[in-house]
């Protein structure tokens, strides 16, 4: 058995030189220009950036959802890139949860079983009681019966949550988790995450465009025409919005 490196054991995922480029209209668009970036253990890292800086597909390729061009993304010990999709996807159902900006909820079944489906996929159906304290965690009790289309576009955007967060798992990719959520809700989801991340030792990788959103992390990685160009560490809303604003665009 291979010994883990303390790089494997402190890192709970990395990037390596990452580029990503897609096919439009004839031509190849980079979208990722070698990007470099490292996510300690129990941590909260949100992303940031100008419209088009490559936020969601950096997340997108971190997650194992999208391949890069060239480079190299590592949870813990596992090379990601590497990995032949079944082993991957499988890999991704044991140990990473996803918030889709899209919610990517089945609208045939209820709340209540787009939490628990996840954990169908893996072959580890949750307790019905894991699947209603997940709910009532994101504010969503006595919900558990209801479809999507009996929900706010808000209320699905918890569902989603509650259904990355249901397993526990070692890291969480958010992607916008707040986008379509008043301010309240939207504090209350990030309280949840940042306690997740306290308590349960879950990395979280959050892209959002939002700086007070961005201020629950332990640090905002700025990205802007696919390069990391910053990073802040612990920053307060003002100070996320300033560094925002000396990039240029909408977020």
């Amino acid at each position: 058995m291979n010994s883990i490196t303390s790089t494997e054991a402190e890192y709970a995922a990395r990037a390596e030189g990452l580029h990503r480029s897609y096919r439009r209209g004839g031509s190849d668009i980079p979208v990722l220009r070698g990007v470099t970036a490292e996510f300690r253990r129990g941590t909260f890292t949100a992303v940031m950036g100008p419209s088009g800086s490559g936020k969601t597909t950096l997340l997108h390729c971190l997650a194992g959802m999208d391949r890069p061009d060239r480079g190299q993304v590592w949870w813990g010990p596992a090379a990601v890139h590497a990995l032949p999709e079944r082993r991957l996807a499988r890999l991704r159902r044991e140990h990473v949860g996803f918030v889709f900006q899209a919610f990517n909820l089945m609208p045939g079944m209820t709340a209540a079983q787009n939490v628990e489906l996840p954990g169908r996929m893996a072959g580890r159906r949750p307790a019905r009681t894991t699947v209603r304290d997940a709910l009532a965690r994101v504010g969503l009790a006595g919900r558990e019966r209801q479809r999507p289309a009996q929900l706010s576009g808000g209320q699905q955007q918890r569902v989603a949550i509650a259904r990355a967060l249901v397993s526990r798992p070692r890291i969480l990719f958010a992607d916008e988790p707040t986008g379509a959520l008043d301010r309240t809700t939207g504090t209350q989801i990030l309280h949840l995450l940042r306690d997740t991340v306290d308590h349960h030792d879950t990395t979280c990788v959050m892209v959002t465009h939002d700086p007070a959103a961005a201020a629950h992390a332990d640090r905002v990685l700025l990205l802007t025409d696919g390069r990391l160009v910053a990073e802040l560490h612990h920053p307060t809303p003002h100070e996320v919005a300033e560094a925002l604003a000396g990039l240029g665009g909408e977020a």
